[in-house]
């Protein structure tokens, strides 16, 4: 029996849920206020908390589940870094990017249609992509604190080691020794100790004041609809789309069991309307002005703490509020003082490969070229769609065509037309 009951339970939990994942507050608008994106760091914060806070209190209130919702880790990374940055899309286009991810996820989620592409999908492929993304994380992390470094004769080259290398490292033991005593501050704790080293030793400015109003009017509502459905852009609606999809699944599937907040059959409580919220949180991630919104594996650590419904989620959704107020503070925390995070997210995400299937090189190819793909080319979107055709270009090589599902046909034909069009 948990030693607290009721209400103070549900209270703790929220808490707790709150205090594992606070970190995105100050990680998401890092990224995607990076140099060259063009996005204002407050604006991004604002919308971040405001995503966070909606759609968690959405995810308690209407699905009346103890999960967590918040921009991405790995999304976010790929709409700054491949879409703004790399394929040179304007941010306003990349936010209506989001929002029509949002709109074909809330209309799969509210029909069968899910369910279908769900189970059509090989369970390496999302795996794998999982994992790839772990990498990228890593890499971008490495990179923001100096160690990876671009290369003309190697593309990439250990970078300088220097005092940022020293304070990723201090930040990743922190984070670890923290994480191993179950400490739910542990990723707060690493990003704050760094910054405040680096403040103290003039690596970086603190800032002049800690509080400030929210920003609403610089990124919010600033999403260009229109210009976000030209063909060439069609992938990376898709590949968000898809990646939302593996990651509400595998959050909503993996936790709930974990927890025993499963129905009979072993389907995750209200797996329907918690699709649905995970749905909206894309939707109104690309309206607010942030990358999209998905449900928040670190939810599990509230429910051990004994969260089990929706009340857990709304009071972690009132912890958000404080924090549309603290964007010049969070400004002045330097990239390598997030890099530790990167890090140790882009691991954890990566521990999916031990789950891969290697025994068959049909399974195996496809896996291993979306995993590779994923961090090479900075692209979560040419990972997913060469895994796709790949998967069903082998099994019909290997004469076990009757074995890939229909529409796992149709993903791999959409697929070759969406990298045609690029």
């Amino acid at each position: 029996m948990h030693p607290l009951n009721g209400v103070n339970r549900e209270i703790v939990g929220g808490v707790t849920t709150f205090l594992t994942m606070s970190y995105i507050v100050i990680v998401n608008p890092a990224i995607l206020s990076t140099s060259g994106t063009g996005m204002p760091f407050a604006g991004v914060l604002t919308a971040t908390v405001l995503v966070a806070c909606t759609m968690t209190l959405m995810m308690g209130l209407y699905a009346r589940l103890p999960f967590a919702v918040a921009p991405g880790m790995g999304l976010n990374a790929f709409f700054a870094y491949t879409i703004i940055l790399q394929d040179k899309v304007p941010w306003p286009t990349a936010l209506g990017i989001v929002f029509w991810a949002g709109v074909l996820f809330l209309l799969i989620s509210a029909t069968p249609l899910r369910e279908r592409i769900a189970t059509a999908i090989p369970a390496s492929l999302r795996l794998a992509t999982a994992a790839g993304i772990g990498l990228l994380l890593t890499f971008i992390g490495l990179r923001n604190a100096g160690l990876v470094e671009p290369d003309p004769s190697t593309m990439v080259r250990l970078g300088m080691i220097d005092a940022r290398a020293a304070l990723l490292l201090g930040g990743v033991v922190i984070a670890v020794v923290l994480m191993r005593r179950g400490s739910p501050l542990a990723f707060l704790t690493a990003i704050f100790a760094v910054t405040a080293i680096a403040w103290a030793f003039g690596l970086a400015t603190a800032p002049d004041r800690i509080l400030s109003l929210p920003d609403f009017s610089s990124v919010m509502l600033k999403l260009d609809i229109s210009g976000a459905l030209r063909p060439s852009l069609l992938a990376p609606i898709v590949s968000i789309l898809f990646t939302d999809l593996f990651d509400s699944l595998s959050t909503f599937i993996g936790v709930a069991t974990a927890a025993g907040l499963t129905e009979p059959d072993g389907r995750p409580l209200n797996l329907r309307r918690g699709l649905i919220v995970d749905a909206f949180a894309t939707f109104v991630a690309g309206l607010a002005g942030t990358s999209s919104g998905t449900a928040y594996v670190e939810s599990i650590a509230g429910i051990r703490m004994g969260g089990r419904t929706g009340m857990t989620s709304v009071v972690t959704a009132l912890c958000f509020l404080p924090c549309l107020f603290i964007a010049p503070l969070a400004a002045a925390v330097p990239a390598y003082a997030t890099a530790p995070v990167l890090v140790l997210v882009g691991v954890a995400m990566f521990q999916m490969v031990a789950q891969i299937n290697f025994s068959a090189i049909e399974d195996a190819l496809p896996a291993f070229v979306t995993l590779v793909l994923i961090p090479l080319t900075f692209s979560i979107t040419q990972g997913i769609l060469c895994g796709f055709i790949l998967q069903a270009l082998l099994y019909a090589c290997v004469g076990r065509a009757r074995e890939v599902p229909v529409a796992l046909w149709l993903l791999a034909a959409l697929s070759a037309v969406l990298l045609f069009l690029r």
